[in-house]
């Protein structure tokens, strides 16, 4: 029955969300479309200044979709142009086509890259099988909580601040809508989660109040990804991207800030109910010392996560050229502040909801507290 109710209230949020509007970007003359490689016509192996092979190919293709659907359209990839990425194309292979119209009218395709819907689709099956079958009605109820922040974060967010909402305010939003959901979905309405909530609540405004003081303190402006040139080309709203920086980073920290309050929470809840007799103060006691173990997981999986995702910036930095030749270049660089803000503010969130969440639970819990 709690199934029913479940499946019933999340078909009811999700036509809610998907029924609301996105902002149209600025208008363009290109088209992409989904087409297939029919047969390689031509291939041609060139060297890059760096002395690595790479293969340039003329392919003819059947479009998929859009008004020209059905027509066979050739690629021709051989040229003096070099580009960074180098993909290479077989009989078969399902590519994205950008069709171009030049000033005489003429359509001149041209491969972006591959669709790899189809792959990614494998990965999600395989992981949805993965956590129902390990982690049971549990599972299924993560797995509904991913579905609404996703839905959340691409239906309300992302809309909203391309409407030209502030990003702090709609995050704000955003950030309590999607723990209410994770927190209450997953772990029942109970007081246990109502402990968790306040916990998280209160991290997360700590948290915010020092990544505004560090991003004003380090004079970050948010506009150091290269994605941020497209976006500014795309859109015809003007965006406050230090406030988006602050909203990624609240955002960023709300998962791990929320395992590390539920997981507390139900430390000293155990702990009061293996033994009754213990005072609130060894209580507490006792749930930090289970929160510092956890602690020095949590830091080293944040540090990794943000050098992972880092990693193709880092080995750029290690090569010693322009303009990243000293240590003190590298780190006044605003992309790599900008990671070091990310990284530190969210560590110094786990940290407080770690006491925050043991001391509210030692106070509010006992053995029933349903």
């Amino acid at each position: 029955m709690k199934i029913k109710k479940i499946l019933i209230l999340f078909l009811l949020i999700s036509s809610f969300f998907l029924g609301l509007e996105n902002v149209k970007s600025k208008e363009s003359d290109e088209e992409i479309f989904k087409a297939e490689v029919l047969r390689v016509l031509e291939e041609k192996q060139i060297s890059r200044p760096s002395e690595k092979e790479v293969t340039q190919q003329n392919l003819e293709l059947l479009l998929l979709e859009g008004d020209k659907k059905g027509e066979r359209v050739n690629f021709y990839g051989i040229g003096d142009i070099d580009v960074v990425i180098n993909n290479y194309y077989q009989t078969g292979d399902k590519v994205f086509v950008m069709r171009l119209v030049d000033e005489e009218g003429g359509a001149n395709y041209y491969v972006t890259d591959y669709v790899r819907s189809n792959g990614l689709w494998y990965l999600v099956i395989t992981f949805t099988i993965i956590l129902l079958l390990i982690g049971g009605i549990k599972g299924f109820k993560a797995l509904l909580s991913l579905v609404f922040s996703f839905l959340v974060i691409l239906k309300v967010l992302i809309p909203l601040i391309l409407q030209g909402y502030n990003p702090i305010l709609v995050s704000i939003l955003v950030v309590f809508l999607i723990l209410f959901l994770i927190v209450y979905l997953t772990e029942g309405w109970k007081k246990s989660s109502h402990i968790s909530v306040l916990s998280i609540a209160l991290s997360l405004l700590i948290t915010g109040i020092l990544a505004f003081l560090f991003t004003y303190l380090t004079r970050l402006t948010g506009t150091a990804q290269g994605e941020i040139i497209y976006l500014i080309e795309s859109i015809d709203v003007e965006i406050n991207f230090r406030g988006l920086l602050l909203s990624a980073i609240i955002i960023g920290a709300l998962g791990v800030i929320n395992d590390m309050a539920i997981g507390q929470v139900a430390a000293v809840e155990q702990i009061k109910s293996a033994n009754p007799n213990l005072d609130n103060k060894q209580v507490f006691k006792s749930g930090l010392k289970i929160g510092r173990s956890h602690l020095g997981a949590i830091t080293n999986t944040l540090f990794l996560a943000y050098v992972g995702a880092s990693l193709p910036l880092i080995l750029l930095f290690s090569l010693g050229q322009e303009p990243f030749l000293s240590f003190s270049q590298i780190i006044n660089n605003e992309e790599v502040t900008t990671e070091i803000v990310r990284t530190l503010v969210g560590v110094m969130g786990v940290f407080l909801v770690m006491p925050i969440s043991t001391l509210l639970s030692t106070w509010f819990l006992n053995n029933n507290n349903k």
